[in-house]
């Protein structure tokens, strides 16, 4: 809704932002975008990076109508949740389990895909069956390693759907069937076979041709690409975080003239809490007694505290460093001058520069074009040279 619309001739609009899981690409941001973009009046922000979808809707459509969009595309949604205390929280990487999962198949794909690609492209190495031994580290890389594109490459396609998953999937399949038929029913499973190693382009025979090491190396390639990936978005949110655990987490509360400690989230408008040296304001305020000097250098960055008596306001957050207060609470939880801090940082996270809007237009045909490109390829390498082996070969380079 724009500025310039009366608030009568403008129908009444509300926003939420949604939690999007199961984006592996910028494509899937695009196609969900897209997808809750088409929703009569609605307008649909979807961040990868962040894995938020910040929607605008109309009064009569629902955020369960949003949430069921989501979920036909493919991809889960929800609201989310309440900040968790700080002792809930988990910080830095290794406290992630999706991560120290995805660190985990990263680590055994790359000690396993190694000598895989050592073995293919250093001849000297190259012992009589060897290229047994690299079927044996190469499945569980392709297979197990590779789960997680091969998984999201399925759900893709049971929604008529792409991504980069799809490309990845396909072609490291392709490659470690192609080796399949070559060692079981080609020539590729002869004692003595070895796989030389040429910077130039040759004809040879495919039946004698094994592509393990490149479904093995590209699958544990794109899993260290996936990991760096999500090791930084979860360091994206560091500033956010380490923003909300400046705020006090407990409050000693005026009831009826004694000290009642609190959380901070029963705090109400006008309640009265003491405030001694050294400890943090608990929320927004006006001081009703007392006098001391507060450090405010988490808002204005001076670092010489501002000196407060009765009828001075103070923020939440910061730290009364001399004497005794009672403040006045005059704004809680999301009114909070720190939560609309957070919220500014929230915002400059999710917005999308004019470049990142290019990038997520050029994902969503990227993997379609390239799969078109693939398949004219295998077509025009068949038609010009009759040979099945070598249009499977090109095409399979394509992807």
């Amino acid at each position: 809704m724009t500025t310039t619309d009366t608030p009568m001739d403008a129908p009444p609009v509300s926003q939420v932002e949604l939690l999007i899981g199961g984006m592996t690409c910028a494509a899937c941001a695009a196609r969900v975008e897209k997808k809750l973009n088409r929703m009569d009046g609605v307008t649909a922000t979807v961040n990868f990076a962040t894995e938020k979808a910040r929607v605008t809707y109309p009064a009569g459509t629902e955020v369960a109508d949003l949430i069921a969009t989501v979920v036909k595309t493919g991809y889960t949604a929800e609201e989310p949740a309440p900040p968790a205390p700080q002792d809930e929280r988990r910080d830095g990487p290794a406290a992630d389990p999706e991560l120290s999962a995805l660190r985990q198949r990263l680590a055994v794909s790359a000690l396993l895909a190694v000598p895989v690609v050592l073995l293919a492209m250093i001849p000297a190495l190259q012992f009589d069956n060897w290229q047994w031994l690299s079927l044996t580290l190469a499945a569980p890389v392709v297979v197990w390693g590779g789960l997680p594109f091969h998984r999201a490459a399925w759900t893709n396609a049971r929604h008529a759907a792409s991504t980069m998953d799809t490309l990845v999937s396909v072609g490291t399949l392709a490659a470690f069937g192609w080796s399949l038929w070559a060692l079981f029913l080609g020539d590729a499973g002869m004692p003595g076979m070895r796989h030389g190693f040429d910077l130039t382009v040759s004809r040879t025979d495919g039946t004698a041709t094994i592509y393990l090491e490149v479904a093995a190396g590209v699958t544990a390639f794109l899993l260290l690409g996936r990991y760096l990936e999500a090791r930084a978005k979860r360091r994206a949110g560091a500033a956010l975080r380490a923003l909300m655990e400046l705020g006090a987490k407990d409050v000693a509360v005026l009831r009826a003239g004694r000290e009642v400690r609190i959380p901070v989230g029963r705090l109400t408008v006008g309640d009265r809490f003491v405030v001694r040296p050294g400890e943090k304001i608990a929320t927004d305020g006006t001081v009703v007694e007392g006098t001391s000097a507060v450090d405010a250098s988490m808002l204005t960055g001076e670092s010489v505290p501002v000196d407060v008596t009765v009828g001075d306001t103070v923020t939440g957050a910061t730290v009364n460093t001399a004497g005794r207060l009672v403040v006045e609470a005059t704004r809680i939880g999301a009114d909070t001058q720190l939560a609309r801090m957070a919220r500014l940082v929230e915002d400059a996270q999710n917005g999308k520069a004019e470049v990142q809007r290019l990038a997520d237009r050029v994902a969503a045909v990227f993997v379609p074009v390239v799969l078109l490109i693939a398949a004219v390829t295998f077509g025009g390498w068949l038609g010009a040279t009759g040979d099945t082996v070598a249009a499977f070969t090109a095409a399979v380079a394509v992807l």
